[in-house]
């Protein structure tokens, strides 16, 4: 995906965010997150999204944790969000290409991955608030939720902190079914999980062996069912079950 299309995704799913947060009120719990209100929500995005900004428009080099929220009343925490929102949108389009800061997951180039990042960040936030609004699920393009998932696989879970591993090395075949060439393999052992991009018409040896289990369904379902965001009920499960059990328990961020 272009980087363009991140930052419009960004900025469509930040307003709807901000209008769920809205709807709902401070008090809303987030079915995803039991221990958060909509408060704890909206704060720690709007920290993030304001954290986001510093090293777009600053360059930082060296990481950083968010800085803490001003105190707020909860009728002023929808505002802060916003403007937080506004500013990230703003200097996500107006960064030069060649933008030098740090990251923390491999991209093309430091505004390729803030731009993926906080589109991500925003989207799975979005269908937090969204689901403590008792509201639909905006849909995802299926392109991006795809892309989602390969950040999801090959970037937070190629980490040694990622926790989802099994004693005897398995498989795990994850096919987003609506989007083109959205087929990974995931190799569990009791390292961290390495996945490689496959699919299902080629020859590659990926390709052709047999996975333990093979989770498959609309790219978008899918997504946020790794996530932890949607009941896994939608997907085609085949193999062993465990292994959407392990992801479950195991695969918080």
């Amino acid at each position: 995906m272009e980087i363009t299309e991140f930052v419009e995704t960004l900025r469509l799913d930040g307003g709807l965010l901000a209008d769920a947060a809205q709807e709902a009120g401070p008090d809303a719990r987030i079915p995803a997150c039991p221990d958060w209100q909509m408060r704890d929500l909206v704060t720690h995005v709007g920290r993030t999204h304001r954290w986001a900004t510093e090293f777009v428009t600053q360059g930082g080099q060296q990481p950083s944790r968010p800085s803490e929220a001003p105190d707020l009343a909860d009728d002023e925490l929808v505002p802060w969000l916003r403007e937080g929102h506004h500013h990230l949108v703003l200097a996500l389009h107006s960064a030069p290409q060649d933008l030098a800061a740090w990251t923390f997951l491999p991209a093309p180039s430091p505004l390729a991955f803030w731009a993926r990042r906080q589109a991500h960040e925003t989207s799975v936030h979005r269908a937090d608030a969204q689901q403590a609004a008792g509201a639909s699920l905006t849909p995802l393009p299926s392109a991006f939720a795809a892309d989602g998932i390969d950040e999801l696989l090959t970037g937070f879970h190629a980490r040694d902190r990622s926790r989802v591993r099994t004693d005897t090395p398995r498989t795990l075949r994850l096919r987003a079914t609506n989007a083109r060439g959205a087929d990974w393999t995931v190799r569990l052992s009791d390292a961290p999980p390495q996945t490689v991009r496959t699919a299902p018409d080629t020859d590659g040896p990926d390709a052709a062996k047999p996975a333990d289990c093979t989770i498959e369904g609309p790219a978008e379902e899918l997504y946020l069912a790794l996530w932890n965001r949607l009941p896994w009920d939608a997907l085609t499960v085949t193999g062993d079950e465990s292994l959407p059990r392990l992801w479950q328990e195991r695969a918080g961020i």
